[in-house]
């Protein structure tokens, strides 16, 4: 081997993190976890990128072969580590805890990554709880839930932004939307256009992988959008992410949601797909997603209350 490492930098970074993210991937996710998820929060308009040097690239002979980073805030830290290099975890783990930026510092880990925890554990870190996702896998059963009777799928050519927006806002933002919006002329920094920019990307450019043509939105019988489900096609990996999923709350316990990934499951199983991600909710085992995933987190034992 021939490691060397140096920090990751935003944006010339992300195509080299994407091939190490899907090279490692592991059905369920029991090796890290699949490269939408980093890419998803590093491109979203309200991610904290300040501190995104503070993550570090391992690399043999200029191959990328470790990662470590956080997702949705700096105290997350997760762990991409390829097989066969698990002589460099205790390494990984001690960056992580002591050069990390982050004050209260939660490592996460999946099932396979059984080095990273015993590295973890001698830096004095425990598992303090876990947090399981559903997952639907294709070779098991099939999603065949209609779309009930007034409503209709919106082609993903036609779906309007600032109807999209006002959808998001109150799918997962408490309160009114302010009906006096004028999208066009908000600021990137406007709670709308952040809700939105965080679905789609910045205004220069999308996430670089993201595949919205896969996306689903319902709309009702005025026109009104009432529920978006996101998709990520990864190909390499026959894995399709889904994220993010809401419904407008008066639209809501109608099945919506899960007509929504019915049609994700009909059309992402037309291109070979194997698994699809859903969230820790029991909605999705009650609609019938059949596995799971298992996140681990850990924090240092001093910390623990």
């Amino acid at each position: 081997m021939n490691i060397t490492t140096r920090q990751f930098q935003l944006l010339t970074d992300e195509a080299v993190i994407w091939d190490l993210m899907t090279d490692n991937y592991e059905p369920l996710s029991v090796n890290g976890a699949p490269a939408p998820s980093f890419e998803y929060y590093a491109t979203s308009a309200n991610f904290e990128n300040r501190y995104m040097s503070s993550c570090r690239l391992w690399l043999d002979d200029g191959k990328p072969v470790g990662f470590v980073y956080y997702e949705d805030c700096t105290d997350n830290i997760n762990f991409i580590l390829r097989r066969g290099y698990e002589s460099l975890a205790d390494e990984m783990a001690d960056y992580a805890v002591n050069h990390m930026h982050g004050k209260d510092k939660t490592l996460t880990f999946t099932d396979g990554q059984t080095a990273l925890m015993r590295a973890a554990e001698k830096l004095g870190y425990s598992e303090v709880g876990t947090d399981t996702d559903n997952t639907f896998d294709f070779s098991k059963g099939s999603l065949d839930h209609p779309l009930p009777k007034g409503y209709h799928f919106i082609k993903p050519e036609d779906i309007e932004p600032e109807k999209l927006t006002k959808c998001l806002w109150r799918g997962f933002v408490s309160g009114e939307y302010p009906e006096d919006a004028d999208f066009e002329t908000m600021d990137d920094d406007e709670p709308l256009k952040e809700l939105y920019l965080a679905v789609y990307g910045n205004t220069i450019s999308p996430p670089p992988h993201s595949t919205y043509e896969h996306n689903i939105v319902i709309a009702d019988e005025n026109g009104e959008y009432a529920c978006f489900s996101g998709m990520w096609w990864v190909e390499k990996n026959r894995l399709a992410y889904m994220e993010p999923l809401c419904t407008v709350p008066e639209h809501r316990r109608k099945g919506l949601a899960a007509a929504a990934l019915s049609e994700h499951h009909r059309r992402m199983r037309s291109l070979g797909a194997r698994y699809m991600t859903g969230g820790g909710n029991t909605f999705y085992k009650r609609i019938g997603y059949n596995t799971e995933t298992v996140w681990h987190r850990w924090k240092k034992i001093s910390t623990i209350q």
